[in-house]
């Protein structure tokens, strides 16, 4: 399994280097997409078919989960692995903010608008790969979702973002850290 910031069950703290580990609970073996490396590497990828990117977003540019995703993205891209992303749905479901910052991977708003599914295609789409690459890309639908639907997460996606509000006020308050 692969851990992003947050670590694989999402309690480590923002920025907290996550280390490769087992799991506590299963004892299944933990690769940090946060701590040496964000992108999985050749021999991590070698014995692997595909990846399923299961993670849950909060819509805003600077959640470090679309950077990890890009970089799963790319890693699948240059290893021809094959991508299964399990969409859902976007807590922060409009476009608003500044689409250009130091903080982000692409030009997009801060708040983008898009469901992670979405935006990987148009990562895809747009060719947003380095080198023009395009990954093996699938996406499971979200299903009983529409866009302009109000979401509330039921399992918090990291420490510091317990409740919808947390979430709705992230988007205006994170540029202060």
């Amino acid at each position: 399994v692969f851990a992003p910031e947050h670590g694989f069950r999402g309690d480590a703290d923002a920025g907290e280097t996550i280390r490769n580990g087992k799991d506590t609970r299963t004892g299944i073996p933990i690769l940090s997409l946060y701590g040496k490396n964000k992108k999985p590497t050749v021999t991590q990828l070698q014995d692997i078919d595909l990846i399923v990117f299961d993670i849950q977003d909060v819509g805003a540019r600077f959640y470090t989960y679309i950077s990890t995703m890009q970089y799963v993205m790319e890693a699948c891209a240059e290893n021809r692995k094959q991508l299964v992303i399990t969409d859902r749905p976007n807590p922060c479901d409009y476009v608003d903010g500044p689409v250009r910052s130091f903080v982000g991977m692409h030009a997009i708003p801060i708040l983008h608008g898009c469901t992670v599914g979405e935006l990987a295609q148009m990562i895809n789409g747009e060719g947003w790969l380095p080198n023009g690459k395009k990954c093996a890309l699938t996406v499971i639908p979200v299903e009983g979702w529409k866009h302009g639907q109000p979401y509330s997460l039921p399992v918090k996606p990291s420490p510091n973002l317990p409740n919808d509000q947390a979430i709705a006020l992230y988007p205006s308050l994170c540029p202060f850290e």
